[in-house]
């Protein structure tokens, strides 16, 4: 087994509190996903959200839920300053054809979608679609935080080798910085080189799926750790990702679970705890999709 990763200290006193990118902003260290989220539930169950203290939500254009995203925000009494909001530019609009006139038309579109003047985040989805409309679409997104459309901006799902192509472009006058790297992340998927990257940039890094949709919830370790804290399986990996120093993004329909996912802040796992839930393997939750090791 390789060392274990070197976590990030930060106190945690609730849902509320923040990293800070490199540009300043205060992004709330627990987010709340909506992928797959019925656009009819959105609404309510993102409201259950913040109403349990939830300040952070992360969507999509390609969720098709943006709208309901807002509204939530609205029903529930809060400024929309209140919350911090992701969305993410469609992979299909980086690709061929697309780039940088396919970006903004994508973020004009988002912002009218979810009625809104502005994005706190705003991410490319994925590398898809070759170097031209990566590159493109990243310079879309740095104008949208130029003109105020995007607090902030940075990537998701970029390989090491995606991410090297965009540092260099930057450097050689594109533009922005890569505030934040969004990835699927958990004990059975660390990405230790992709962290370790990201990590040496300022970069904060958000971890997608952290729950691994459901299916590891019987694993001996989780039910131990589970036993030890009186906590359930999925508070532990939660926990886990916010010892790593990622911001987790939870996705539950379920009320009950929606309550427990951020009651993760009056225990603390040990130095042994991490050791056990650390290991070496690589098995991202669709054996058939993984963009970071897209090699166009």
């Amino acid at each position: 087994m390789s060392e274990l990763p070197v976590a990030v200290q930060q106190t945690l006193l609730g849902p509320t509190s923040t990293q800070q990118t490199v540009s300043g902003i205060e992004i709330p260290v627990l987010g709340y996903g909506v992928y797959e989220i019925p656009d009819n539930l959105t609404e309510d169950v993102t409201s259950r959200a913040l109403k349990a203290g939830y300040r952070h939500i992360d969507s999509a254009a390609y969720y098709a839920n943006e709208k309901q995203c807002v509204s939530a925000i609205k029903k529930t009494g809060l400024e929309r300053s209140d919350v911090f909001l992701t969305t993410k530019i469609m992979p299909e609009l980086v690709g061929e054809g697309g780039g940088y006139e396919a970006g903004r038309a994508a973020i004009q579109q988002s912002l009218i979608d979810a009625q809104t003047s502005y994005f706190d985040l705003i991410l490319i989805h994925a590398p898809s679609g070759g170097k031209e409309g990566r590159l493109g679409a990243w310079r879309a997104l740095v104008e949208a935080q130029k003109v105020g459309e995007a607090r902030s901006i940075g990537v998701s799902n970029f390989g090491i080798h995606h991410l090297e192509e965009l540092e260099e472009y930057i450097q050689n006058g594109g533009g922005g910085r890569i505030e934040v790297g969004q990835y699927e992340l958990h004990p059975w998927l660390g990405r230790s080189d992709l962290v370790e990257w990201l990590r040496d940039r300022g970069a904060v890094i958000e971890a997608f799926s952290p729950l691994c949709r459901g299916t590891r919830m019987d694993e001996p370790v989780l039910l131990s750790l589970s036993e030890k804290h009186k906590k359930n399986p999925a508070q532990i990996l939660i926990r886990w990702s916010l010892q790593m120093g990622f911001i987790p993004l939870p996705k539950s329909c379920t009320p009950k679970r929606i309550l427990e996912n951020a009651d993760v802040f009056d225990f603390e796992l040990g130095d042994d705890d991490m050791e056990l839930l650390h290991t070496d393997e690589y098995l991202p939750c669709s054996s058939d999709w993984d963009p970071t090791v897209e090699r166009d």
